[in-house]
């Protein structure tokens, strides 16, 4: 998403992610770096990335009601990402044993907590024409379709040759090669990618190649509980993606 939307709101020009990394062109907001950048000083419209809980956000961010496209991600690729991420950093606790990882994450003792609070948080907002839910998913299925949705709720619209342009400028395998956005300027001593890349697989279903039968059944009967009560209707549960991945 932060190559995505970047490329929209300068109408496809590929200098728009070509001339800052990502956690500069799109800051994060809980990230150091967010209070040398002069955020304020931004023309409108602005862009930023969280990974806060929809609780977390500050009153300003009520009053100012922004636009949000909020990603989402089968929870068992997320694992299975974090799993990965948490090994080649150094800023974070080793995962150790893969099942007791699972654990904690599924407690949500995890960095940025419970995904299934987030989830609900986010799905729940009061703003809710504000806020657009997007799954990893989609993106992978149909990047056209989800530019062009995407372009919608930021009012950009966009001629299909362009929209066709940036989809594919932000297949994950082009992407991968743009060294504003692979996280290749992230010195070793922090993130070594010899361990594992930043930018990984790029797929859905991962999931399957990394937890064993028990931990699935497990994954499945906490996810049945915790998410009982939501009747959003997310893609990894209509089983079509889980066939082909």
């Amino acid at each position: 998403m932060q190559e995505i939307v970047p490329l929209i709101m300068s109408g496809g020009d590929p200098a728009s992610v070509e001339t800052l990394p990502n956690w500069d062109r799109v800051p994060w907001l809980e990230e150091h770096r967010a209070y040398i950048l002069d955020l304020d000083k931004r023309p409108s419209p602005r862009m930023f990335s969280t990974h806060f809980h929809y609780n977390m956000m500050p009153p300003a961010f009520f009053e100012a009601k922004p636009k949000v496209i909020y990603v989402m991600r089968n929870p068992k690729d997320v694992f299975t990402s974090s799993f990965h991420y948490y090994a080649m950093t150094s800023f974070l606790v080793n995962p150790g044993p893969q099942n007791e990882f699972l654990h904690k994450f599924l407690d949500g003792k995890v960095m940025f907590g419970s995904w299934f609070d987030h989830v609900k948080g986010w799905l729940s907002a009061a703003d809710k024409e504000r806020v657009m839910p997007i799954s990893y998913e989609e993106l992978i299925m149909d990047l056209k379709d989800s530019v062009a949705r995407i372009a919608q709720f930021v009012e950009k619209p966009l001629d299909t040759e362009v929209i066709e342009k940036i989809a594919d400028r932000c297949l994950f395998k082009n992407m991968k090669q743009n060294n504003m956005s692979n996280y290749s300027a992230v010195p070793h001593e922090y993130m070594d990618q010899t361990k594992s890349e930043f930018l990984r697989k790029g797929i859905a279903g991962d999931w399957k190649n990394q937890l064993t039968v028990a931990e699935v059944e497990y994954f499945d009967a906490v996810y049945k509980e915790k998410m009982k009560d939501v009747k959003y209707k997310f893609v990894w549960d209509q089983h079509k993606l889980d066939e082909r991945a």
